[in-house]
């Protein structure tokens, strides 16, 4: 049975607006074998590989929600020319004027890409330094090619052809929309009217939707949550009322999932806590993605009831389930948890632990927290939620 943790960084779904396609059209990409094979390093379900530009090596997202991406650094370090500048739109909403420029080259292994274009954003800022992230591979880069990817033996491949594939070995099929920088957007049912859920490989949740499509009064199963359990490009999310919930059935292209949970949030999204369980082939040729499952984990949901963001270097609750009698409180400064001191750190500590929870892998938790200058200690046992 596969444990559900609640998605607690987001770097997705980065949307241009009034942007010509034109601009995420251009460039090229030159194959050095049939099938390339691409080192993917698949951690706290995100999926990242290493790139070459101009003889350094960079550590970049793999985001079919997102364009292409370098940071400021890269930006200021190859004395890029700025194309032009456009308000860009994150995951949480917020919105940032920011440059738009075209990469000369990028490696991925044997892969050459020319003259992509690409956004600059500052990826120093906030939870994103953690990540120690350069850029992001984005949708538009993603679409020269067809590309096969299995998480769980950190295996991504790429090819010119797609019948060395061999797609009719994948049951299901996932027809899907490009948005401007070719973000791949299925439609679906989602109680009797329809949505379209982003297919978005940089969330690193599993189902989430928009507050707007969720309706109260069909999620039978649910518990109500408060709170921000997620960070855009350009901060975390603005704290809100929402749920998780079960849902009796969901249909994906020609393919029916049974009892799944959801979340809501600002965004209508596919991530990498259900595709784990699939290999799947992209394919903006053809307007699809195939995927073959390759493990049967029904999802489940075991939580400690809350989660917490780095604010100046100090954890503090930031999510919370609303389950009766729990004792935590949004605003609350947590000094320790099991014994680990967690108010004083330096920023690379902060980063550790913001990476490496200390109460992952574990059942019973003590927490001590400072709530208006009074330090208090409880005992928070892991619960199986929406059985």
């Amino acid at each position: 049975m596969k444990k559900i943790l609640y998605s607690f960084f987001l770097l997705s779904m980065i949307t241009t607006y009034a942007q010509n396609k034109k601009f995420f059209a251009r460039g090229e990409v030159q194959l050095q074998h049939p099938v390339e094979k691409i080192n993917l390093r698949f951690e706290n379900n995100l999926p990242f590989v290493k790139v070459g530009i101009n003889g350094k090596v960079y550590n970049f997202l793999f985001d079919s929600g997102a364009p292409t991406v370098i940071s400021s650094t890269i930006y200021h370090e190859l004395k890029l020319k700025e194309k032009y500048k456009k308000f860009v739109g994150d995951s949480n909403n917020s919105k940032q004027q920011q440059i738009f420029t075209e990469l000369p080259e990028m490696t991925v292994d044997q892969l050459i890409f020319k003259n992509i274009g690409t956004i600059v954003l500052d990826l120093n800022s906030s939870e994103l330094s953690c990540l120690k992230v350069d850029g992001i591979i984005g949708a538009n880069q993603m679409a020269k090619l067809f590309w096969r990817v299995n998480y769980s033996e950190n295996t991504l491949e790429a090819t010119a052809d797609l019948s060395l594939f061999d797609p009719k070995d994948y049951p299901v099929i996932l027809p899907f929309e490009q948005r401007s920088q070719k973000t791949p957007v299925i439609k679906t049912p989602f109680w009797n009217k329809n949505i379209e859920l982003t297919f978005d490989t940089g969330f690193s949740g599993r189902f989430e939707i928009t507050e707007k499509d969720f309706d109260p009064a069909k999620a039978v199963r649910r518990i109500e949550t408060f709170g921000t359990h997620s960070t855009g490009a350009f901060g975390a999310a603005v704290p809100a009322a929402g749920a998780v919930f079960r849902l009796d059935s969901l249909t994906l292209g020609n393919k029916i999932f049974t009892d799944e949970i959801v979340s809501t949030g600002t965004s209508n999204l596919i991530g990498n806590e259900f595709l784990r369980d699939f290999s799947f082939i992209l394919d903006w040729k053809n307007n699809r993605i195939y995927l073959k499952p390759i493990r049967n984990n029904p999802p489940r949901l075991e939580s400690f009831g809350f989660t917490y963001r780095f604010v100046e270097r100090k954890p503090v609750v930031a999510f919370i389930f609303k389950d009766e009698n729990f004792p935590l409180k949004i605003g609350d400064s947590i000094v320790s948890i099991n014994g680990v001191m967690l108010d004083h750190l330096d920023g690379e500590a902060v980063c550790h632990y913001f990476m490496n929870r200390v109460e992952r892998d574990q059942k019973i938790i003590t927490v001590r927290v400072n709530r208006g200058g009074e330090i208090i200690d409880f005992k928070i046992d892991k619960k199986t939620y929406l059985k």
